[in-house]
């Protein structure tokens, strides 16, 4: 570690406004996170109907002389190992969200980060070599709350092999951040690498 500051704090007015000044927009949050967890789901379970159980045609016993009542199909769902009523097929949950409703919705969502005082800027340089126990003490030193959300480019495997495995530290490479990751973390520390590539595709 060659510098002493990894993880410079950033007060509201040192982010950019096209980031950071977005005002709190409740709904579109709300929209933007649901769809982004929905998307998460894999939408595989999956149960065998009334006329995919395997089970014989016969009747179980015969209609009259028994004494009991008349018994019907057995693979019906009242009946242990019978198909399962209305149970789940493979679906996909996906919601569709506008692009500009999401974008606003992330913008006010790291608003948010910045009106708490619970952003910061990553040098990722310091982490030419990958280290744990540096990232760790960069955490620490800087006071971040947990959960951690740390945001990164692709191409910035030191940082990202130092930060994972801190307990409750998530990192994400920058186009794979929602506005669920963002909105649920305490604290949210990015590269400036990652800075730039939100401001051009959110700006």
């Amino acid at each position: 570690m060659s510098k002493a500051t990894v993880i410079g704090k950033s007060t509201k007015a040192d982010l950019p406004k096209e980031l950071f000044a977005e005002p709190f927009h409740q709904s579109l949050i709300f929209e933007a996170a649901q769809a982004d967890l929905a998307s998460r789901r894999r939408g595989t379970a999956s149960t065998l109907t009334r006329g995919e159980v395997a089970f014989t045609t016969a009747k179980a016993w015969r209609q009259k002389g028994t004494g009991r009542a008349r018994v019907g199909a057995l693979g019906v769902s009242s009946r242990f190992g019978g198909g399962v009523t209305f149970g789940p097929k493979p679906r996909h949950y996906t919601v569709k969200v506008n692009r500009k409703a999401r974008r606003r919705a992330m913008r006010s969502a790291l608003s948010v980060h910045a009106e708490r005082d619970s952003v910061a800027v990553l040098d990722a340089s310091a982490f030419g070599t990958p280290s744990t126990k540096a990232a760790a003490a960069a955490l620490v030193k800087w006071g971040a709350k947990s959960p951690t959300l740390i945001v990164l480019t692709a191409e910035e495997t030191g940082p990202m092999k130092s930060f994972r495995n801190i307990p409750r530290t998530t990192v994400l490479e920058v186009g794979a951040t929602g506005v669920a990751d963002v909105i649920g973390a305490a604290a949210i520390v990015l590269s400036e690498s990652a800075l730039r590539t939100l401001a051009e595709r959110l700006g």
